[in-house]
């Protein structure tokens, strides 16, 4: 795109450019999306860059809503990628289009609806100096809140500017523009459609539709050229209030979202939106099974009936969580002196004040607590994905090793060297860890974490027991079986130099 400095500057020297009146009279902005759309789809290029998931599901209802010239609003929990669809909306429209310089609603050169505009080409004719718009600047965005006002969205006269100019209030050139006339010629979202009250709404549809609207009892007349969209949570109907029929009447598509489909989906987008390049001096690793347990919590939290489904279990969650366990990872790092960060079970747990919050609880899940129910969701996860990397493992050496009274307590502040040793005193523990892709030269803060994670996965199934103060301990079972068997006699104690099979 050539240099703003570069387009003609006078509406004379615009007609003599590729901006002819006859390109630009009688293309609306739905006509402008179209146009651009269409022309996307013939090159096969990506329609919505970084949004994963809905390539097969919302994506083409959006590429028919576009095509159909229809204002239409996304429908979806929070997290699921709404706001961000609707700002990339913005590169389906032209590298740049005229305006007369200087109007507030971004007047077509050509056909102009202010009267400031008119009276200003009547005046100086061809030498009416001409601006020019990026996409940018033709995106109007507003959140909706019980606060808005007419002034806000449509405008209100102001008496300023009449008394300035020796004007009667009525005159349209005491008009102060809101929002939505300063979106002309471009696009127009608003945030939460439902929060906004009923005749603001009623004042958004009959500017939209009848390009009319009345203004403290005088009637203004504004043909918009503007692209609706709007965002709207589908239990915001009833629990803060409701879009009024009239307007759901004149969106064109009401477009559902959703949440990943899958775990791949949900990993992808994870690792696109995590901060976890840090750059502090420390290189980050973080395994792959880490990563699954994260995104496996929030499948889980969505599926589970203490947690309010209605309310919905945001993507920041993943997101949030997978940043915290980096910092924690980091944290240990730069304490024990060492260059190498790789996160554990260990710092999923230290994550949880960046997933409690996230969540909304139903009565059952208030009278356990937020802490236990996060802390249960995370154990049930490192249970699932540790079936998908051990599932006829045999581990019974590990186990045994607990039966016989072994017990292991992973100390944060040690560094990965004293972890490492001290794991390796378990029986046939990181000889396992060769399951989760490890190598014999690895790291040591990587052996540990892979360690670490498997006593996770014999906990989180119950073959292994854990406490804050003894750490991984036999099972209740394991050591039940114990005392009643007939004769231990010939099983030695941790330390010694048999070997169990």
């Amino acid at each position: 795109m050539p240099s703003l400095l570069d387009f003609p500057l006078t509406l004379g020297a615009l007609r003599q450019s590729v901006y002819t009146e006859e390109r630009l009279t009688g293309r609306s902005v739905k006509d402008e999306l179209r146009a651009n759309l269409i022309r996307r789809l013939r090159t096969g290029d990506t329609l919505f860059p970084g949004v994963i998931g809905y390539e097969d599901t919302v994506t083409p209802q959006i590429v028919n809503a576009v095509l159909s010239r229809h204002n239409f609003i996304l429908l979806g929990l929070r997290g699921q990628a709404k706001t961000r669809i609707i700002r990339l909306l913005t590169t389906l429209l032209d590298d740049a289009v005229p305006y007369v310089a200087g109007c507030e609603i971004h007047d077509n050169p050509y056909t102009p609806i202010c009267k400031r505009c008119r009276d200003l080409i009547a005046e100086m004719g061809e030498e009416t100096p001409v601006a020019f718009l990026t996409p940018a600047e033709r995106y109007v965005e507003k959140l909706a809140t019980p606060d808005v006002t007419i002034a806000d969205m449509i405008g209100d006269i102001d008496p300023i500017k009449a008394a300035r100019r020796g004007q009667n209030i009525s005159d349209e050139l005491t008009m102060h523009y809101g929002l939505l006339p300063r979106a002309n010629r471009g696009i127009f979202a608003v945030n939460e459609l439902p929060d906004l009250a009923g005749k603001i709404q009623v004042g958004l549809f009959n500017v939209m539709q009848e390009g009319d609207v009345q203004i403290k009892g005088y009637p203004i007349r504004l043909p918009l050229d503007v692209m609706l969209v709007f965002t709207a949570n589908p239990e915001d109907y009833t629990a803060r209030g409701k879009i009024i029929t009239p307007l759901k009447d004149r969106i064109g598509s009401e477009i559902r979202t959703h949440y990943p489909l899958s775990m791949e989906q949900g990993l992808e987008i994870t690792n696109q939106e995590a901060w976890t390049r840090r750059g502090a001096g420390i290189a980050v690793s973080i395994p792959a099974y880490i990563r699954e347990v994260i995104e496996q919590v929030a499948f889980l939290a969505r599926d589970d009936k203490k947690i309010d489904k209605r309310s919905g279990v945001s993507q920041r969650l993943p997101i949030s969580m997978l940043e915290n366990v980096v910092s924690n990872a980091e944290r240990r790092a730069l304490r024990n002196g060492e260059d190498l960060a790789v996160p554990r079970v260990l710092d999923v747990y230290a994550a949880l004040p960046s997933m409690t919050g996230k969540i909304e609880l139903e009565y059952e899940g208030e009278l356990k607590g937020g802490d236990a129910v996060a802390r249960e969701l995370i154990r049930v996860a490192v249970g699932k994905v540790y079936n998908a990397y051990f599932d006829g493992v045999n581990v019974s050496q590990i186990t045994r090793w607990f039966e016989m009274g072994g017990a292991v307590r992973l100390d944060e502040s040690l560094d990965s060297a004293g972890m490492v040793a001290e794991l390796n005193g378990i029986q046939g523990l990181l000889e396992r860890t060769n399951k989760l892709g490890l190598g014999e030269n690895e790291a040591d803060a990587a052996r540990v974490s892979a360690g670490e994670f498997i006593l996770e996965g014999l906990y989180a199934h119950r073959r292994i027991s854990r406490s804050e103060e003894q750490g991984f301990v036999a099972g209740e079972r394991e050591r039940k079986r114990e005392r009643d068997a007939p004769d231990a006699d010939d099983i030695r104690r941790p330390g010694s130099r048999k070997q169990f099979n």
